[in-house]
């Protein structure tokens, strides 16, 4: 087992308070709250959506989902406004650049509660749900350093980044190179810019292996780079060590092959539901929820253990498979959490959102 999995992420601590008390009352068929995302068609993406619309069926509110193909602020903004205007009481949305918060802010003063999650921007007066950026990169990248030799480890790693700019994955990339200064003689080149489409991602990465067919380590920061490194590894012999993010149907069938050896989840179902919940809870007050962070957590999988994170169950691996594949199971492994769920505990749970980034 690796010994990232044994940290205890500050989520751990936050999923018990929120454990506490009876699931809330929230129904109400004149709530209609708007659901913004962005890399339409991403299966990590998908599965946030999907923890979006179970919290929408069990608080029995209304659910809109926009998503754009890329990640331009100014589409996701629009959205954002859209929605609104056609009455929504709420919107959840990923903040993929800054140039959103003023208008996000205007919809805030004006008494509309806006939830980030995924991406954020420090700037918007809204909360925001997602990982600990910076510690998640620190898990991934001191996993890569083990995997490799530990600190006499020595030769060249490559780390990819989808969107170069993003704060999340800026910091990710801050925390697996802060793991990597613990072998002195691995060599570090980028992040590059591997792009987010499932074909350019690959096509990026397979020319980054073509310039540096001894590298002993391939990094990626984003959704679909375990499956690209993956495909890459197998069709190359399975001769560099493949890490990278979130637990997707295609990521797990590359780890489980052995082709990549680390993928980290980041908790997709909490990062769509508990959005819906904290809009819900701020209608139902009707007041504006403050900023602050709500930490999702971090998964570890490798093929020979998975840790859920967050006190949840412990699954098999098959089990881990299946979930990923079907929205249903997966709603119904975290419905002792999601019952569990009150508005007080809510509040204690909130971190500053400055401990995103920590």
């Amino acid at each position: 087992m690796l010994k990232s999995q044994r940290l205890a992420t500050a989520m751990t601590a936050v999923l018990g308070a929120l454990a506490l008390g009876a699931a809330p009352a929230f129904a109400d068929d004149a709530i209609k709250i708007g659901f913004v995302t962005h890399a339409q068609g991403n299966p990590f993406i998908q599965q946030i959506v999907d923890g979006a619309q179970a919290a929408a069926k069990d608080l029995g509110v209304e659910l809109e989902v926009s998503q754009q193909a890329g990640g331009t602020p100014e589409g996701q903004l629009k959205a954002v406004q859209d929605f609104v205007n056609a009455g929504a009481k709420g919107v959840a949305t990923s903040v993929p650049g800054e140039s959103m918060a003023k208008g996000l802010n205007e919809l805030v003063a004006s008494g509309i509660p806006i939830v980030q999650f995924n991406l954020l921007a420090t700037s918007v007066n809204g909360p925001y749900v997602g990982e600990k950026s910076t510690q998640s990169g620190r898990i991934l990248g001191k996993a890569i350093v083990d995997k490799l030799g530990g600190a006499s480890a020595s030769g060249t790693v490559i780390i990819g980044n989808c969107f170069p700019g993003f704060p999340v994955l800026e910091n990710r990339a801050k925390g697996v190179e802060e793991s990597l200064k613990a072998a002195p003689g691995l060599k570090v080149l980028g992040p590059f810019d591997v792009k987010v489409s499932a074909v350019e991602n690959y096509n990026h990465w397979e020319q980054l292996y073509a310039a540096n067919p001894d590298a002993k380590a391939l990094i990626g920061l984003c959704a679909p780079d375990v499956a690209s490194l993956g495909k890459l590894n197998a069709a190359n012999g399975d001769k560099f060590v493949a890490g990278g993010y979130d637990l997707t149907a295609e990521n797990l069938a590359a780890v489980k092959g052995g082709h990549a050896y680390v993928t980290l989840g980041q908790s997709a179902f909490v990062q769509g539901y508990l959005p819906v919940v904290l809009l819900v809870n701020a209608i139902k007050a009707g007041k504006v929820p403050e900023p602050g962070f709500y930490n999702a957590g971090t998964q570890v999988v490798t093929a020979d253990s998975v840790d859920m994170a967050n006190g949840l169950p412990a699954v098999t691996y098959e089990q881990a498979q299946a979930m990923a594949a079907d929205p249903a199971a997966t709603a119904a492994y975290y419905k002792a959490w999601s019952q569990a769920l009150t508005a007080d505990s809510l509040a204690k749970a909130k971190q500053p959102i400055a401990a995103e980034s920590e």
